[in-house]
């Protein structure tokens, strides 16, 4: 099996990659930071012995995505995963505070750049009849907090396009999941909050949010059910936390 995951430098994707790793998966680890891609290659392959393709990045940028897939030899092409992992939040403010280039870099990333992505890798998996496809969605997929507009509308905007994949590809035998996380204690708030670990520490000061491993858990969960089998939905939140706006606080 090849497992292509976007966004594997950290957090929900570093998670991935070892556990897709650990039950003998092949990789293709893609993400902006080279020296992090090359670090968990090196650990993976030699702690699980398997075979592992970097491909260094900006999911922004069509040219770079079109590239990057365009470069892979044809036993790479044979990808059975595609993990849409990579996405961002930057900044809460309402609406009319908002900075329009945080907006710009969430679109371009969490919507575009998911759709470059799966455009280039889809023809491969059409070609063979087989696949699966993992959208990274949100709980802010499902509902709408406050100053949360725009990053809230992109993983809404994710939802959709999962509901529509599986449409789509329904006659080619190709999967299609959506994994929903509530909060998950990662990079996710220290890139908010764009660098402020005091700030992002403060998210999660009132409960026990859920970790990297737990995603990672419930992604390989999905991938690994039989053929006739397809999980199209999964959220998953932190047992104190019932919506996004509604939870008991530790004791």
């Amino acid at each position: 099996m090849i497992t292509l995951i976007t966004g594997a430098t950290a957090g929900i994707g570093e998670a991935t990659a070892y556990i897709f790793a650990k039950n003998k998966s092949n990789l293709i680890l893609t993400g902006r930071r080279k020296e992090r891609l090359i670090k968990l290659k090196t650990e993976l392959v030699q702690k699980y012995n398997v075979e592992i393709k970097i491909l260094c990045f900006d999911i922004q940028s069509q040219d770079a995505t079109e590239k990057a897939i365009a470069s892979l030899s044809e036993s790479w092409q044979h990808i059975d995963v595609l993990i849409n992992n990579a996405g961002l939040a930057l900044g809460k403010t309402t609406i009319d505070d908002g900075n329009v280039e945080d907006w710009e870099q969430m679109i371009d990333t969490n919507v575009k750049g998911l759709l470059y992505i799966t455009k280039a890798i889809v023809p491969f998996m059409k070609a063979r009849k087989k696949g699966h496809i993992v959208n990274l969605g949100s709980i802010a997929g499902k509902e709408v907090y406050r100053y949360g507009n725009v990053y809230c509308a992109t993983k809404h905007a994710v939802e959709a396009l999962t509901k529509g994949f599986r449409l789509d590809l329904l006659p080619y035998n190709i999967k299609v999941t959506g994994i929903c996380p509530g909060p998950v204690e990662t990079e996710f708030s220290i890139v908010r909050y764009k660098g402020d670990k005091e700030k992002a520490k403060e998210v999660y000061k009132d409960f026990s949010p859920l970790v990297a491993e737990d995603i990672a858990e419930c992604i390989w969960f999905a991938v690994s059910r039989p053929a006739h089998v397809n999980i199209n939905d999964m959220l998953i939140m932190p047992m104190q936390q019932a919506n996004t706006s509604s939870f008991s606080k530790k004791s």
